[in-house]
């Protein structure tokens, strides 16, 4: 049969049994070039996130008794995209051709004469038995496997499973989509020659931060399943091999493992603090809301940037607002060759990294990271460090600052006293729209001429999620929810409404990354807030897992 199509190409890829991070290189590869996907209930949706903008997104999820597409429909629809000449990512949880019906999707493609490819992935029973602790052939315990369905109906006239040589013949045996079977399972087994007393487990969610395992014996694991209400997705291991799960469990020991925690930072920042969360163990739930805005009205930055090297200080606050200048200044044809001479002082390392990332060195960074903390230090550096174009024209070079402000506070402590430290420095203070008029008012009444300008605009963003994230806290199932700034407090409380945070009880940890965070959370709630003791993503992380391991699991 010959190939009708050049450009058309059905990728059937295998997404992993849900933790993002075991696709495989290719799978990513095909995703990023795609010009349709058709992804499955299984599927993370995080892996959406790496499709490219304009990609069609069609979701042809299955749940017991709940299809959104039939399988003769799923295969029609790639038929019909792959005839288009698109490029499709078929997105299977799992492995294609492992109980995924990736064959019946390749032979209708290939009875169409339409190219494909088979993307293979990381099996759930493979990977689920894992994550809780259970490799699934061992030396000394069993050096055979198989995998089986256990979705066969129990009143069925006959099985499609030889259940003795299955029994008897496999050391472990993993069974795919059989919760609803469980007992029958159990029962056959043991009807046909496995000991009741060979050890069980039940893997709900395998690798995904929500997962769920319960063991037992063939005996008595479905007694003990129902007990827990475990249901699908689950797998079934059997075998001696669940034993070693009680010294190999690693993934359920993490810090933060089974917490739910959300994320209110904007979506182009969010990936970090989500990152480390979910290294610890936690689900994060990203719900952006807050986004930032280019000004209303760019000039005054712009001339602001092309004025730069005429200011002794360049006061950063944040990486948003070091990105919003380092692109107005490219816009005005120069670079950081224009800032030579000119002090640069941030708030935080992560802005002192950005900072660093456009050619410059951080000479000021407040051993605090609030605007108090910069007040301070410029106070203490004062009239003797001031680095404004006369004296650069007259003292010549002006010694390097050494350890922030450390050793200008031992050497000249008068200085924290003197009102009008900072007379004749310019500084410029590009930042957000909504940022608290405290800097600019200290450094102003310590002598300084500061230029104000509007590096960036918050403007609130709409999630899609805000039902989800405020039936979560209604009914318990968020377990924190983290706070990067006062305006994330402000319309975190706008999207889900004041009675939802004022009455939040205490089983949800109120995260908060600093005092002015803390203050505008206290606005909203009575409840007990927990502060960063830094004032960093990291500190807020630390936080977390201070929180809640005092809490215990």
């Amino acid at each position: 049969m010959t190939f009708t199509r050049d450009k058309g190409i059905v990728y059937l890829v295998g997404a992993g049994p849900g933790d993002p991070g075991l696709i495989t290189v290719r799978g990513l590869e095909c995703l990023r070039s795609a010009e349709v996907v058709v992804y499955d209930y299984l599927a993370n949706p995080r892996l959406l996130e790496a499709l490219p903008e304009g990609c069609e997104r069609i979701y042809a999820g299955k749940q017991a008794n709940r299809h959104a597409l039939a399988q003769d429909e799923i295969n029609a629809l790639l038929v019909e995209k792959c005839r288009q000449g698109k490029r499709v990512a078929r997105l299977k949880g799992g492995d294609p051709f492992v109980f995924g019906r990736g064959g019946e999707e390749a032979l209708a493609l290939r009875e169409a004469g339409l190219r494909f490819e088979v993307v293979p992935g990381v099996t759930a029973g493979v990977a689920a038995p894992a994550y809780a602790g259970i490799p699934v052939t061992h030396r000394g315990l069993t050096s055979t496997l198989a995998f089986v369905t256990g979705h066969e109906k129990p009143d069925k006239g006959s099985s499609d499973i030889d259940w003795e040589p299955l029994a008897k013949g496999f050391g472990t045996i993993v069974f795919y989509m059989g919760v609803g079977n469980l007992p029958m399972i159990a029962e056959r087994l043991t009807a046909h020659g496995r000991p009741g007393s060979t050890p069980v487990a039940v893997v709900r969610w395998g690798t995904w931060p929500r997962q769920e395992t319960v063991t037992g014996t063939l005996a008595d694991i479905a007694e003990k399943a129902e007990a827990a209400g475990l249901k699908p997705p689950a797998v079934i291991v059997v075998g001696e091999v669940v034993a070693l799960r009680e010294r190999l469990n690693w993934f359920e020991r993490r810090p933060l493992f089974g917490r739910r925690i959300v994320t209110t930072r904007s979506r182009a920042q969010a990936a970090d603090l989500s990152r480390r969360l979910e290294e610890l163990g936690a689900e994060a739930i990203e719900f952006p809301v807050i986004r930032t805005a280019p000004p209303e009205d760019p000039d005054p930055l712009r001339r602001a940037a092309s004025e730069a090297g005429s200011y002794d200080w360049l006061v950063f606050t944040s990486v948003n607002g070091v990105d919003a200048f380092f692109e107005a200044l490219r816009g005005q044809g120069l670079d950081a060759r224009s800032l030579a001479g000119t002090g640069i002082c941030a708030i935080g390392p992560a802005t002192a990294t950005r900072v660093e990332k456009h050619g410059l060195i951080v000479d000021l960074l407040p051993p605090k990271y609030v605007a108090e903390s910069v007040a301070e230090s410029f106070r203490a550096l004062g009239a003797k460090e001031r680095r404004g174009r006369d004296a650069r024209d007259t003292a010549g070079e002006t010694p390097p600052l050494q350890d922030g402000v450390s050793a200008l506070q031992d050497e000249t402590p008068a200085l924290r006293d003197e009102t009008l430290a900072l007379r004749g420095l310019r500084i410029l203070l590009p930042r957000a729209d909504i940022a608290r008029s405290f800097l600019p008012e200290a450094l102003e009444e310590m002598g300084a001429e500061v230029t104000e300008v509007v590096a960036y605009r918050t403007a609130l963003e709409e999630p899609e999620n805000v039902e989800e994230i405020r039936e979560g806290l209604r009914d318990g199932a968020i377990s924190a929810v983290t706070f990067t700034s006062s305006s994330t407090v402000r319309n975190f409380v706008k999207l889900v409404g004041e009675d939802a945070v004022r009455d939040l009880s205490g089983e949800v940890c109120l995260a908060s990354i600093g005092p002015e965070t803390s203050r505008t959370l206290r606005q909203f709630t009575k409840g007990e807030i927990a502060e960063a003791a830094e004032y960093t993503i990291p500190g807020l992380v630390d936080l977390l897992t201070r929180e809640f391991g005092a809490r215990g699991t």
